[in-house]
């Protein structure tokens, strides 16, 4: 009985010496293969380095588009304007006291060619010194007559409706017209005016 116990003893004994034999095994195995360990630090740093040049090279297409997309508007309107026909007008407005601009309908040889109804801001940023291309089209050498006529506030907030014209001539080269609204001080009313560019 006793030689029992000890043979079952030294069973159990040599099954658990060969568990541990087995576990060590497994264990010197899982370390050989394990990957080599890389700093995540490194990883992130080449990772910011990659998005930064593609950033770059981003914001450098961006540029060469937005100098596409100048060059491309330069020539558009140098192929359907060109300057030996080109007439251009602009709008500009001094002080305001006595004229609110709500619109202005201009005319060139008896064909309307331009309407533009301003919003608030506009007319504000014409009051504060802003110059507005309110045409700009194509016209052939000779005498041509332009009507504009603006509406909008008058004084004592009445509705004014006040026209302006200018007989010029067209020759070779481009031509440029300002129409310019004022206050004249003396009869307290809105002056119109409008003139060549030298």
């Amino acid at each position: 009985m006793a030689v029992r116990i000890a043979l079952a003893s030294f069973t159990v004994l040599a099954a658990a010496v060969s568990a541990l034999a087995t576990a060590q095994e497994a264990s010197a195995q899982g370390a050989a293969q394990v990957p080599e360990f890389t700093p995540r630090a490194d990883a992130a740093a080449a990772q910011r380095a990659e998005f930064r040049t593609l950033d770059e090279d981003v914001q450098d297409l961006k540029k060469q588009v937005l100098d596409l997309n100048r060059d491309l508007f330069l020539l558009e309107e140098e192929l359907l304007f060109p300057s030996n026909t080109q007439t251009a007008v602009f709008i500009s407005m001094d002080v305001g006291e006595f004229f609110g601009l709500d619109s202005v309908e201009l005319k060139i040889d008896n064909k309307d060619v331009a309407n533009y109804l301003y919003t608030e801001r506009e007319a504000e940023a014409l009051l504060k010194g802003g110059v507005q291309r309110l045409f700009i089209g194509n016209l052939k050498a000779g005498e041509h007559e332009l009507v504009a006529v603006f509406t909008g506030e008058g004084p004592h907030t009445r509705d004014y409706r006040r026209a302006a014209s200018l007989v010029f001539e067209k020759g070779i080269g481009p031509k440029f017209i300002e129409l310019t609204i004022s206050d004249r001080e003396v009869k307290q009313q809105p002056e119109f005016v409008v003139k060549e560019w030298e």
